[in-house]
């Protein structure tokens, strides 16, 4: 375990802030938490820049070693501090595995998310056909990919679940409906429970509904 808290720059209802701090609590890592209101610019200081020149949320300072971008975090409290390697496996394969859903999630279903829900929540858009359409598509290759496993990458919990759970949650908080999603509906309710121990519904649930009432507001 690290000599000293963590220090994590987070926004409570952020995506990628909600996956890290919850990797965290599954490792039993201290983190000290450090608000960083993007809204009013927070990120956007000379200091922080200085330590993020991307300045997005969440960073990492580890005693001095900073990192930013949520997947790598979690990747990197597994091989730092993981008692051992169930979350992110050595296996070559079974790694490989989690990366592909890692990045499928970062790169496909999580960006549908955000091309539907993003203009939305800060421009004021109406709901696009279209856009959740692709979603469906996204939602429908994961249904795929978990036929015959309890998880996203296998039988036991992963980082990749961590960090999808974490879309599904924004999506359930919006009411999109998935339900034609069979094997994304129990491995959603199975992962939930999963992570009933490691503050699910405070930091993952209780952020999607920060989420939603944003939507609302619009």
């Amino acid at each position: 375990m690290p000599t000293q808290p963590i220090k994590l720059y987070y926004l409570p209802p952020s995506p990628p802030c909600r996956s890290v701090m919850m990797t965290a609590r599954a490792l039993g890592i201290d983190l000290e938490l450090v608000l960083t209101n993007i809204m009013e610019g927070q990120h956007k200081t000379p200091e922080y820049i200085k330590m993020n020149p991307q300045h997005t949320i969440p960073t990492m300072d580890d005693n001095g070693f900073i990192l930013w971008e949520s997947r790598a975090i979690m990747s990197y409290f597994v091989n730092a501090y993981g008692r051992d390697d169930s979350l992110y496996p050595r296996n070559p394969r079974q790694r490989a595995l989690v990366d592909q859903r890692l990045n499928f999630d970062l790169g496909t279903l999580y960006k549908r998310y955000m091309d539907l829900y993003v203009p939305m929540l800060f421009k004021g858009e109406a709901y696009n056909d279209e856009a959740a359409e692709k979603l469906n598509e996204a939602l429908d290759w994961l249904n795929i990919m978990l036929g015959g496993r309890a998880f996203v990458a296998g039988d036991n919990l992963t980082i990749a679940d961590i960090s999808i759970v974490v879309t599904l949650s924004n999506l359930e908080a919006f009411g999109f409906d998935y339900s034609a999603h069979e094997n994304v509906v129990k491995w959603f309710e199975r992962t939930k429970k999963t992570l009933e121990p490691y503050g699910y519904a405070e930091i993952d649930q209780g952020g999607a509904h920060i989420l939603a009432s944003f939507l609302k507001k619009e």
